[in-house]
């Protein structure tokens, strides 16, 4: 349970473009952002959002209408998505790293009226056109930074926005309109298409970016996590604009050499956002930097719960925290989170302000609590002011996740006796051997603790007999060697007797979603094919 903050809401009529520009009216000349090409004070994006408004509404798009975004992180990333807002149009962000099937359904889907692309990325987009089912309804292709003639139906992003006088006006939007829209990752079937308002960036960043992160105008932010993820949004537009931060973009993958070349570099960033495989990377490099050559004073995490060895390893090399959280598309960012000098590793802190939790059984009642106050495994369930409005067109998924003003995240937890939140696992994750549950992150966890390992999933695996016993795959750090045997007496050691992998096979990576989650239904899968062929044989 948590209580509001005393935090203003927005007004009935809301735009959150309008909202942004009208914060950082009073900063014209002060860097909004940093990118590969060069930066963008928040006087020229204020100016540059209002032309992307009038030339995205001169090409014919019109109120709620949908605008696909496949944009590497740069500075028109931040004008489109904002320029859509002003203008009453929705933009629909989605990964750069997905399959000309997966933009075709997506184009067909949204019903999309115009896209804008980066230029490397154009190719993929005029596949994903003419593969798109039951043709398209895209008018206008509008490129980032062109190096080359444009085909047909094709322009220039810049020259667009210079062709154009700002919008005087933004749309006369309401708070609980539908602003944009963000595709849900999800691990099965076709992504889910999430709506959400223009209400729901502005409660994200008062809850969580200002209260409790505690960001400030003077902060540098650096996100590893792209735009187009609801993290990555919100830690590199939504938090940042909100404070009249400054906020360093970064178009290439985020390995731990790109990522070091910004922390050491002038701005330095005082606050970086990552995800728990990318700090694992980081750590275990031979070019992680010193103390002395970063500045940073804080760092996130979030997409997966970020074991214990990780968070106080990084804190005892540089000095600061990592707040790790949790959140979804569905929520927008986190909704249950460590908080600055209040970090428990190995948990995932206490509810956000303003956001409530429940954790629940198979009945779907809430779980009673102990005598000590603590909470046995459960579903959990969220309940705050940035829920998605639905997903588009999928009404059986969005009875099934929006419950009245409950969301069910999918997620198992429990409720340690002092209050705080400690991850179990996916709730399609979770194993149970001799009838009893075992989560997976804490096996993997474990594993990761011993010196040798990098990286750890563990899923269940039927023996002889067809019943299920915890299987571990394992990374090892470079030059590192340890066998099974040694592991698996490393775990008995620091868990119940029952919880330690029954077998671990060692692999050169693990199979990950474009966010580093764990896929461990793939891992689930390449079990079931060598069963079957074994069974052939």
């Amino acid at each position: 349970m948590s209580t509001m903050p005393d935090v203003t809401p927005p007004p009935q009529h809301f735009n959150f473009a309008q909202h942004l520009i009208a914060r950082n009216a009073e900063r014209p000349t002060k860097t909004a952002y940093i990118d590969d090409h060069g930066r963008l004070s928040y006087g020229e994006l204020a100016e540059r959002i209002r032309r992307c408004a009038a030339a995205l509404r001169a090409i014919g798009l019109r109120r709620e209408e949908r605008v696909l975004l496949l944009m590497h992180d740069n500075n028109h990333w931040p004008v489109s998505f904002l320029g859509a807002l002003y203008a009453g149009i929705e933009p629909v962000a989605v990964n750069t790293l997905l399959t000309v099937a997966d933009y075709a359904y997506m184009l067909q889907h949204s019903r999309a009226q115009a896209a804008i692309v980066s230029a490397a990325l154009l190719p993929t987009l005029q596949a994903a056109l003419d593969a798109a089912p039951g043709g398209h309804e895209v008018k206008t292709v509008l490129v980032s930074r062109p190096s080359a003639a444009l085909p047909d139906g094709a322009q220039d992003f810049d020259a667009l926005l210079e062709a154009h006088a700002p919008l005087t006006a933004p749309a006369d939007t309401l708070a609980d309109d539908p602003a944009f829209w963000l595709y849900s990752s999800g691990s099965t079937g076709q992504p889910k298409g999430t709506v959400h308002t223009h209400a729901n960036p502005y409660w994200t960043a008062e809850l969580y970016g200002r209260a409790l992160l505690g960001l400030r105008e003077d902060d540098l932010c650096f996100s590893a996590a792209k735009l187009f993820f609801a993290y990555g949004l919100g830690n590199a537009l939504t938090f940042p604009l909100s404070v009249g931060a400054t906020t360093v973009l970064m178009a290439e993958r985020p390995t731990p050499d790109a990522v070091f070349k910004r922390w050491t570099a002038e701005p330095k960033p005082t606050v970086f956002f990552g995800a728990p495989t990318g700090y694992a990377g980081m750590l275990a490099s031979p070019n992680l930097p010193s103390r002395g050559q970063v500045a940073l004073r804080l760092g996130s995490s979030a997409g997966e719960a970020l074991p214990a060895e990780l968070g106080q390893r990084f804190t005892a090399h540089f000095g600061c925290e990592i707040i790790d959280g949790i959140g979804s598309t569905e929520m927008l960012h986190i909704f249950l989170s460590n908080r600055p000098g209040e970090v428990r590793y190995g948990t995932t802190g206490v509810p956000v302000p303003g956001y409530e939790i429940e954790l629940r059984g198979d009945d779907g009642r809430p779980l009673t609590p102990n005598d000590d106050g603590s909470i046995d495994t459960g579903d959990l369930y969220i309940r705050g002011p940035s829920a998605a409005l639905m997903y588009w067109g999928n009404r059986e998924k969005s009875r099934d996740t929006f419950l009245g003003g409950w969301t069910k995240s999918g997620d198992k937890y429990l409720r340690n006796a002092d209050g705080s939140y400690t991850y179990a696992g996916r709730s399609d994750d979770m194993l149970k051997v001799s009838g009893i549950y075992v989560s997976p992150f804490e096996v993997e966890s474990t594993l990761m603790q011993h010196p040798a390992v990098l990286e750890a999933a563990v899923i269940g695996a039927p023996d002889g007999e067809g019943l299920i016993k915890t299987k571990a795959f394992v990374v090892l750090k470079p030059g590192a060697s340890v066998d099974m045997a040694a592991l698996q007496a490393f775990v008995k050691e620091r868990l119940a007797a029952y919880k330690y992998p029954r077998s671990i096979e060692f692999i050169a990576e693990l199979p990950k979603t474009a966010t580093g989650k764990i896929q461990r239904f793939r891992l689930r899968e390449r079990e079931a094919a060598a069963a079957a062929g074994d069974s052939a044989s």
